[in-house]
């Protein structure tokens, strides 16, 4: 078994790159794009399924877990992966996106975050200190320091004071974390889209040390133009020996044009979260199945796809379902969007490997811009 975290750089085509992470529990290829299970499953899918999509990795999140079932009894029971049947790595989130989100519950202070659940209104302190140690009780693969999400928009005082702070708590969680064997600490970059203070905040945390990097304080309302725009640079900032991660992304689109810009790992709750309102992710684009259209159509959702779903179901059948509100309508059209991304994903690494990235880049867009066939 492999003892510790490493990530090798096998290519580079212009700034996009391929790499590979190793850790314990398996290995992630780069870039990667990570399945979210939030409270510790992936919805409307069984671990196994997760796992035929060609997921290396789960997202899991410290806030939901320390609510409910709690930390302690995760780690009573052996751990997260054992709790919820998935024994490749996992990356938790540090609970402080879900935190700030919390504005009406929360009081903010040097020390941490005073909040009450959304669940049952207790109160609760999550600290730098306590997130990397619930992120240990989970024995989570990669954890994440402890940050406050700077919200958009912000003034510039505004998110140089959250900056500020952000590295205080990145240098509290680096102390706590105490270079545990096999597992890494990813840093946050914060700033908002100051340049000065992204700046400013990659230099903080390359002086610190971490395993990762991860752009946090992006795709949080500012668009896809201003977030290039912060990407345009940033990613370059930041040692090329780590692994690159942009939380929160996201659409199709953003991951091409973010592995373009040189980031690695991916995660989003849009494959998922579509997946449950009726909508298929394709090559050709979104494609509503509640739409009267496919209601006798034979084909599959994609007739290039090899997932589970396409090989097996019609549009037609995904439409009834659907229509009917049958549970499998979520499970198969989750599936297919899980299995899309993995296979974006793929095509990536392999364009990166043959030095052929901005070709594969035209033939996305163009295959985007023609279409579904059933509106064409």
């Amino acid at each position: 078994m492999q003892a510790d975290f490493s990530f090798t750089l096998l290519n580079v085509d212009k700034k996009a790159r391929r790499g590979l992470i190793l850790t314990p529990r398996g290995e992630i290829k780069t870039p990667a794009f990570m399945p979210v299970g939030t409270a510790g499953t992936v919805k409307a899918m069984l671990p196994e399924s997760v796992s035929m999509t060609g997921a290396d990795i789960l997202l899991g999140n410290t806030y939901h877990l320390m609510l409910r079932p709690s930390s302690e009894i995760i780690s009573k029971i052996g751990g997260l992966h054992k709790f919820m049947n998935w024994q490749k790595p996992i990356l938790t989130d540090s609970g402080g996106f879900q935190v700030m989100s919390l504005s009406k519950l929360r009081k903010m202070s040097e020390d941490g975050v005073r909040f009450k659940s959304h669940i049952d209104g207790s109160e609760h302190i999550l600290t730098a200190e306590k997130s990397i140690k619930i992120q240990l009780e989970l024995d989570s693969d990669i954890i994440m320091c402890f940050d406050e999400c700077t919200p958009f928009p912000s003034s510039y005082k505004t998110a140089k004071i959250s900056m500020d702070l952000s590295m205080r708590w990145a240098a509290r969680s680096k102390e706590s974390f105490n270079a545990r064997a096999g597992k890494a600490l990813f840093g946050i970059v914060q700033g908002g889209i100051y340049k000065d203070l992204r700046i400013e905040s990659a230099a903080i945390l390359t002086d610190i040390g971490f395993h990762g990097y991860a752009l946090g304080g992006l795709a949080v309302g500012e668009g896809q133009e201003k977030m290039l725009s912060v990407l345009d640079y940033l990613p370059n900032l930041l040692p090329a020996n780590s692994p690159r991660y942009l939380m929160g992304v996201g659409k199709p689109s953003d991951i091409v044009e973010a592995v373009s810009r040189g980031v690695d790992m991916f995660d989003c709750v849009l494959p998922t979260r579509s997946g449950r309102t009726g909508q298929g992710l394709t090559r050709m684009g979104p494609i509503n199945i509640k739409n009267a259209r496919h209601s006798d159509d034979t084909s599959p959702l994609d007739p290039k796809c090899d997932c589970y779903t396409c090989l097996n179901y019609s549009r037609a059948y995904l439409h009834h379902v659907n229509k009917a509100q049958e549970i499998i309508a979520s499970m198969l059209l989750t599936w297919h969007n899980l299995r899309y991304y993995q296979n974006l994903m793929s095509g990536i690494r392999e364009a990166i490997k043959l030095q052929n990235f901005d070709e594969f880049k035209r033939e996305f867009y163009t295959t985007l811009a023609e279409g579904d066939y059933s509106v064409n």
